[in-house]
């Protein structure tokens, strides 16, 4: 059994800042209906249901014009929630998916017809454990490479920062760009110049690598306003602004206790905080994505 998600906030703090035209919120989940896209009998946690329009909702209280929507872990290798609200929105939203490697060449077509740019692979641990259950390993993206370069996809990855090193070989041989989920969900307590997030920090300067400036709530160690992620963010926005894309976590799962539910106009007014420049947001908020998840 697992434990039920909390839902995200009704109330939010507004932006702090005029959201650009094209904005883009490059990291959320849908989940269901649970009556045709069922969660994964095995899995870590246990959302409530959210479906396309439910995620525009949150899009168009934010101010954001675009949404990339990623296949949570509860869900498997089903991708039919992310799927059907890419239908539903195509001039609004594109996905990254949990594939395995033996998915033909007729569903990766009709993927990326509805919208798909990218596969997630699950490689993050602590202490040599998986954290969450479900997910496609680093084999199964290995076999999956040379399929997804032809599409022009990237490999999403979701990893500890400290095992980038040991990892760097192998996926700087799948040939495809990478994207590393919430700044390698590091702990604060490490400090800017760990090795592994410093590593981080090299592959996006060579241009290797790209990663979201997201998930500040679940990387903190201090709580709102997140001061203690600000060096962290900066660090990996100083390394190469032209890699870095940003992601609010939306609908926040794995939070059983409604005090710790982030606050999304919290999070996106962490942006003024990290780049005062207005030009500089507009890079990372409009135009990085635009490339990398192929906006028209």
């Amino acid at each position: 059994m697992t434990r039920a998600c909390l839902p995200p906030r009704n109330q939010i703090t507004p932006p702090t800042f005029t959201m650009p035209a094209g904005a883009c919120d490059c990291h959320a989940h849908t989940f269901g209906p649970f009556d045709r896209y069922p969660l994964a009998e095995d899995r870590s946690y246990s959302p409530q249901e959210f479906d396309g329009a439910a995620f525009i909702g949150h899009l168009d209280e934010l101010g954001f014009s675009r949404g990339v929507l990623v296949t949570g872990s509860a869900c498997g290798t089903d991708n039919g929630s992310i799927i059907a609200a890419m239908r539903q929105y195509p001039d609004r939203l594109r996905g990254v998916v949990v594939s395995d490697a033996d998915v033909s060449d007729a569903q990766l077509a009709s993927w990326h017809a509805d919208g798909v740019r990218g596969v997630r692979a699950n490689l993050f641990k602590m202490d040599g454990k998986a954290v969450y259950r479900n997910g496609v390993g680093l084999d199964a993206l290995q076999k999956l490479a040379p399929r997804i370069k032809a599409l022009g996809w990237h490999a999403q990855i979701w990893v500890h920062a400290p095992d980038l090193i040991e990892l760097d070989a192998p996926l700087r041989a799948l040939g495809v760009p990478l994207v590393i989920d919430h700044m390698g969900r590091f702990s604060p307590s490490r400090g800017v110049t760990d090795p592994g997030f410093v590593h981080l920090c090299r592959m996006l300067a060579e241009g290797v690598a790209w990663t979201k400036i997201s998930g500040a709530d679940r990387n903190t160690l201090a709580g709102p306003p997140y001061a203690d992620i600000d060096p962290f963010a900066q660090a990996v926005i100083a390394a190469n602004p032209e890699r870095v894309v940003w992601g609010a976590d939306w609908p926040h799962i794995n939070y059983y206790e409604m005090a710790r539910v982030p606050d999304d106009g919290e999070l996106v007014n962490l942006l003024a905080r990290w780049m005062p420049d207005e030009a500089l947001r507009n890079k990372v908020l409009v135009d990085n994505p635009a490339r990398l998840y192929d906006f028209s």
